[in-house]
């Protein structure tokens, strides 16, 4: 790996980290093997990071925060909720073909973390999944939702089909991200919007 700063060296550790965890999980990576693909020895590593779960901490940390800062101002805006919903698809789906691997570290790997951070990064993903439930329960009380909507199984419907991106999305593919957002929001309109609304057309 070639010299750079301090920061430079801690993001490419983390970026390779991210890279190994997803695809070998938490426990099927070591320090050794995220050393080597870095081009350092296993206890240069040390001078860079505390320790292995500290490196898992930060890029589920930062994922969390990605996801709450892309959809708070989508929940908090005056739109009417069926375009919150088809932006909050939009910028589910940026975050995880953006941080592909950082997405599915998140999503697979948080159970790794000690008790304090599991329940901090629990406690993310509760709001988050609040914020999701919050633009339903707007539509459902503006009457273009369908009343009869379990809020809190739809939105987990909703995020584990999206979270599923993470998994299969190719950034070489053929489907852009913006395509598989529009896919997403018309599939879920067209299992929440009433029948009768005219707020249904796209």
């Amino acid at each position: 790996m070639a010299r750079g700063s301090g920061g430079d060296r801690r993001r490419a550790i983390l970026r390779v980290a991210g890279r190994l965890f997803s695809q070998r999980g938490y426990y099927g990576t070591s320090i050794r093997d995220i050393a080597a693909a870095i081009r350092l020895q296993g206890g240069s590593l040390y001078a860079h990071i505390a320790s292995k779960e500290e490196l898992l901490w930060e890029i589920v940390d930062e994922a969390a925060q990605a996801f709450l800062s892309s959809l708070e101002p989508i929940v908090r805006s005056e739109r009417p909720p069926l375009e919150k919903l088809r932006m909050a698809v939009a910028a589910h789906i940026r975050v995880v073909t953006e941080r592909q691997d950082a997405a599915v570290v998140f999503n697979h790997e948080w159970r790794a973390l000690s008790p304090k951070r599991r329940s901090e990064i629990l406690a993310r993903r509760d709001a988050y999944e609040a914020l999701f439930r919050e633009i339903l329960r707007e539509g459902i009380a503006a009457g273009v939702f369908r009343a009869d909507l379990d809020v809190p199984l739809i939105t987990r419907f909703i995020l584990t089909a999206l979270n599923g991106v993470a998994v299969w999305y190719q950034p070489k593919g053929p489907l852009s991200p913006d395509q598989i957002a529009e896919a997403f929001s018309e599939w879920a309109v067209r299992g929440l919007v009433r029948s009768e609304s005219p707020s249904a057309d796209p």
